[in-house]
């Protein structure tokens, strides 16, 4: 059976358009906490959100949801997706919530949801909602309808936990450290969680209005980022995305780092620990070829995936793997966490600089990345790939590419666009190949 509503991560799309409209979310509440309704205790589930305008209403309407089928609520307000997972373990509750659409403007929302034990929810359970959602809902009793409740120190507890991912006497005094949460989740905690460290912070993006999210700031949008670790000669900024499980980083020269440095930093200090668990790194086919070269050498394997943080968790798992993540900044660090963290991986990568007694600069120039280029071409109706001429361009492309370097072309899970990214040693080649399938793509 095909899914009608979740994606690659969880449920996503233009608010008060289908699917993200108030009552498929009191739908969506009401089939999960079905679905989680196991056994004769009191039930309960972890509710957390974004900044985003929306989340207000959706909030409400899956609130509605689950405490019309006797599940009872807890509301943590604006908190990371990493924290919703972690509360959700840590607060016993059979499911976790989390209101966001990650990176995308404020006009988008998404949900997505946490078993028990804090991972994202199977396939297995996303088709028993789905199943669900095309029924009507068994409402409960009057006497056990749920209960909601806010709770006010859900800030001090994942605040507490990120500290606790760096040992007990380590400080980060000394360092300025400027931080940008992009206007989202985690615009109160993170720059607490470093001043706490001790840390000289600089904090961008933490005056959410409901429509700034991810609004030229975050991750996705570095230039305030590098602009204010320049200006103030810092010695590294961090940028997070809207729901804060994402990290981007940039050193005191103002050169953007992505996640595929990261992850080089983090698995060969972990190595050198003798703390790297599968002698693996599980990363997606977005990846670098020099990152995959470079952990080659330092006797660590590259494990591919499709893109998605979702299929990177599921291959760690798997193989028993304790690091891995995106290009895009998605970094899981699973002795830590069962889901990307950008707050927690930031904080590894300090802790870092502190033990090595080097700049950022020279800490995060892992390898030399192979020229890549990514463009994302949008579209409004058929399937692109599908065409003969596009068909026909890839083939080409991917003659010429063969052993000299790689190309991934794949639809959005979340949005109407095709990537295309090629990589190779000649960058003039690889600008050429990926100009040519975008225009074939955009005139399918």
């Amino acid at each position: 059976m095909g899914r009608k509503f979740f994606g690659t991560d969880g449920i996503r799309g233009r608010v008060n358009d289908a699917p993200m409209t108030a009552e498929i979310a009191m739908r969506v509440g009401q089939a999960a906490g079905a679905h989680f309704l196991r056994g004769d205790h009191r039930h309960r589930v972890v509710i957390g959100k974004d900044t985003r305008l929306s989340g207000y209403m959706m909030e409400s309407a899956m609130v509605a949801g689950f405490t019309s089928v006797g599940m009872d609520v807890v509301l943590l307000g604006p908190m990371p997706t990493p924290a919703v997972a972690m509360l959700t373990r840590s607060m016993r509750a059979d499911l976790g919530v989390m209101i966001s659409a990650s990176h995308n403007a404020f006009v988008d929302n998404g949900i997505k949801l946490f078993g028990p034990d804090g991972y994202k929810l199977s396939n297995e359970d996303k088709r028993s909602i789905e199943r669900r959602l095309s029924k009507e809902p068994k409402l409960a009793k009057a006497e056990m309808v749920g209960r909601a409740k806010r709770i006010d120190d859900a800030r001090g507890r994942y605040v507490h936990f990120a500290k606790s991912t760096l040992p007990d006497h380590m400080r980060l005094d000394g360092l300025k450290i400027v931080i940008d949460c992009a206007n989202g989740a985690a615009y109160h905690v993170a720059p607490d969680a470093l001043w706490e460290l001790g840390a000289d912070v600089i904090a961008l993006g933490v005056s959410p209005n409901g429509t700034n999210i991810n609004d030229n700031c975050g991750s996705t949008h570095p230039q305030a980022l590098r602009d204010a670790v320049v200006a103030n000669q810092a010695h590294i900024g961090l940028a997070l995305d809207g729901d804060a499980d994402r990290l981007i980083v940039v050193d005191e020269t103002g050169r953007v780092i992505d996640g595929d440095q990261l992850m080089a930093l983090i698995a060969i200090d972990q190595k050198r620990r003798g703390s790297l668990k599968a002698k693996a790194v599980v990363a997606t086919v977005m990846s670098n070829l020099g990152l995959e070269r470079h952990l080659h050498k330092n006797r660590i394997e590259l494990v591919r995936t499709k893109v998605g943080d979702r299929y990177v968790l599921e291959e760690m798992r798997s193989r028993g793997a304790n690091v891995g993540g995106e290009q895009s900044g998605h970094i899981i660090l699973t002795d830590h966490s069962t889901t990307g963290d950008g707050l927690v991986a930031g904080l590894q990568i300090l802790a870092s600089m502190i033990d090595s007694g080097k700049k950022a600069s020279e800490l995060l120039d892992q390898f030399e990345p192979v020229p890549q280029l990514l463009k994302n071409v949008r579209y409004d109706k058929g399937e692109p790939l599908d065409d003969a001429k596009v068909i026909k361009r890839i083939a080409a492309a991917e003659k010429a590419l063969d052993g000299r370097g790689r190309l991934v072309i794949r639809k959005s899970g979340t949005e109407p666009l095709i990537r295309v990214m090629a990589e190779g040693d000649d960058m003039a080649e690889v600008e050429a190949i990926v100009d040519d399938i975008c225009a074939a793509v955009a005139a399918a």
